[in-house]
């Protein structure tokens, strides 16, 4: 009798079943990418999304910090502009109307990860919580998906760490950050990532006081030698950047404002805000999605794949964020690509994480792709490592962008290894080289391309070519120009 009133009650909740090629789960850029591809190849396919279309990139990541960082910057070059010789008077800054171009990028490219966009190109899109019921079923609202196969690209949400007392305060995360309309006094980023830098100095940009608390080293992922440049130019400009440093406590300060408790090996001290931004990194989007049903490993990282992106579930693929590589737009699309290879075409693929380049984007710009220094000498034993600074560049000195270099490192072949660039523009220039490492380019290819003058992008081909100046020197060298001019 039991089993005839649950199987009642199940029917007069589910009203429909589906039984698509794909099932997608999350409207991210990984997922709408596999979801596009799909149906641009006449696959059916059903795309869940219990949040808003476009995921964390466009409503709280990628798309709303590039327009704050923009805005910082007009405002930063009204006050560089007399050093041309041009005066724009006292800079002054209208929050709401930050916030209102923010909304307004936002909203001009929501369009292109809208529902009614993808239901337009044959997906069918369901706005609900998705759950795993068993290793073939995803349940989404009123809806049972049956699929052959299933893609999850949940992505990723702030990761806030147990501070005592942080639960006391309205802290900020990106999630909240752009909706402001007023200016922060004085800000306290805790977290001296890609995220806490950008922020930390676009804030000081717009005015803010900010402070950053760092338990490590600030932009500790990438290359010290090219972070430093960063970090010195963002202290320059006004933030304070304290590493090493742990956060012990949260506290109120009166009716409105923080009191942060650190404590660092010199001993402990107080620091004062008036906002706290927390930006320590991401958490993996796999709570309530039915991983264990479905027979999906996991844990606090991501979903468990292999170099595929296949899960424990030969039906299930993961990309993006909870797949735990790396946090990045552009490597939900790498890896949308890859599934869609295998799913739709049967072709073998596999991650390649080295071609991967990403982009801390301050000013100045920090890029890389490829092996750091470090990883390179593990690898590879004997290396070489090319540099060449921006204050050699004509059209950087044009522009009064001198800050920086790029640094090359190559195996004694030449085979490019890897590429980091602190300056101007870091994050336009790193393209050439992703496609000369994804292509197992040499230096001298680097060497032989014509870039136009005066650009940037000769700072890497002028790095390759310095190197060969200690060949001019060699002796045999001498010799085989000299016997080569006595023949004509």
């Amino acid at each position: 009798m039991s089993f005839g009133i649950a199987l009642l009650e199940r029917n007069a909740t589910m009203t429909d079943t589906l039984r698509p090629d794909i099932c997608v789960i999350g409207g991210g850029s990984g997922g709408l990418t596999v979801a596009a591809a799909a149906a641009a190849f006449g696959v059916d396919v059903v795309l869940v999304e219990s949040g808003k279309m476009g995921g964390d990139c466009l409503n709280y990541g990628c798309v709303p910090s590039k327009a704050l960082i923009a805005a910082a910057k007009h405002a930063h070059a009204v006050g560089d502009a007399p050093r041309f010789g041009i005066s724009a008077g006292e800079v002054t800054v209208d929050f709401r109307k930050v916030h209102d171009h923010i909304h307004g990028v936002i909203g001009a490219i929501a369009p292109n990860d809208s529902a009614e966009r993808f239901t337009a190109l044959g997906v069918k899109v369901i706005q609900a919580q998705a759950r795993f019921t068993d290793d073939r079923t995803v349940v989404a609202g009123d809806t049972e998906i049956k699929a052959r196969r299933f893609v999850v690209a949940t992505g990723s949400r702030p990761f806030v760490p147990p501070i005592p007392g942080l639960d006391t305060v309205d802290y900020l995360t990106n999630e909240t950050l752009f909706d402001r309309k007023r200016p922060i006094r004085r800000l306290i980023v805790v977290g001296g990532g890609p995220i806490g830098m950008e922020m930390a100095q676009a804030y000081r940009r717009l005015g803010s006081e900010v402070v950053v608390i760092e338990g490590l080293k600030a932009l500790g992922k990438d290359d010290p030698e090219l972070a430093a440049i960063v970090l010195d130019t963002i202290r320059r400009e006004g933030v304070e950047i304290l590493e090493e440093t742990k956060v012990t406590e949260v506290r109120k300060r009166g009716s409105v404002g923080v009191r942060v408790s650190v404590e660092t090996k010199d001993g402990k001290s107080v620091i004062e805000g008036s906002h706290i931004l927390v930006a320590t990194g991401r958490a993996a989007n796999v709570d309530d999605l039915g991983l264990e049903a479905a027979g999906i490993r996991f844990d606090g990282k991501g979903i468990k794949v292999g170099a595929n992106l296949r899960t424990t579930n030969s039906r299930v693929y993961a990309v993006g964020d909870v797949a735990g590589s790396l946090q990045f737009t552009h490597v939900a699309g790498y890896h949308a690509s890859l599934v869609v290879k295998q799913i739709l075409f049967r072709l073998p693929a596999k991650e390649n994480r080295t071609i991967i380049p990403w982009v801390t984007f301050t000013d100045p710009e920090l890029a890389h792709v490829g092996l750091s220094e470090e990883q390179a000498r593990k690898k590879s034993g004997s290396i070489k490592v090319m540099r060449w600074p921006y204050a050699e560049n004509d059209r950087a000195r044009a522009e009064g962008r001198t800050v920086g270099h790029i640094k090359i490192v190559a195996d004694r072949k030449g085979g490019i290894l890897g590429v980091t660039i602190a300056g101007a523009d870091a994050g336009e220039m790193i393209n050439l080289w992703a496609l000369a490492i994804s292509k197992n380019m040499k230096t001298g290819d680097m060497s032989g391309y014509i870039p136009p003058y005066p650009t940037l992008s000769e700072i890497g081909r002028r790095a390759v070519i310095a190197s060969y100046a200690p060949l001019t020197r060699k002796p045999f060298v001498r010799r085989l120009i000299s016997i080569l001019r006595r023949f004509g």
